[in-house]
């Protein structure tokens, strides 16, 4: 699977792999078999697990369960083994740079595709699909070239959170 079908997919569900907010650890760990780095506060309230260029967080109970995560895209850019070790263990292979361009002409080919909102974020947009929980980070700066970071219309990062709970 392409990397910009993956991220299509993902905004319409909010799901990576089968798993997204509510997923415990041990889901996450079924789902996904590639090195991390678990990362955990020194009160035990929240974790922490890095994958590299993807990261998910989690809050405790009975088991952990995930609250988020994200995508960080423009990582790709000057770390291009990131990208092979991720096709080999998910299957998913990702370009060294994401235009948001390609990723929106495939989410247009998505049956359900969210609606999405923008704001400006400073340098950046942020495309937020409030369906499935996700938004997009993408580079506004004119100025900002592709090598080894990303550049104008580069995807930044890709971030899944969870809804504010009512009072």
């Amino acid at each position: 699977m392409t990397g910009i079908d993956f991220l299509a997919s993902f905004l319409r569900t909010g799901r990576l792999h089968g798993i997204g907010i509510g997923s415990t650890l041990g889901e996450v760990d079924r789902a996904i078999r590639h090195r991390f780095v678990d990362v955990v506060d020194e009160a035990g309230e929240s974790l922490r697990r890095d994958y590299g260029f993807v990261e998910f967080y989690f809050n405790p109970g009975d088991e952990w369960v995930m609250s988020g995560g994200s995508i960080e895209l423009h990582r790709l850019a000057s770390g291009p083994d990131l990208a092979r070790e991720w096709a080999r263990t998910t299957g998913v292979e990702f370009p060294r740079h994401v235009a948001w361009v390609d990723v929106r002409e495939e989410l247009g080919r998505v049956p359900g595709a969210p609606e999405l909102t923008v704001g400006d974020q400073g340098g950046f947009l942020e495309y937020r699909a409030a369906a499935s929980n996700v938004s997009v980070i993408v580079v506004d700066d004119e100025e900002e070239e592709r090598g080894y970071h990303a550049g104008h219309g580069d995807v930044w990062s890709v971030s899944l959170w969870a809804p504010a709970r009512a009072k």
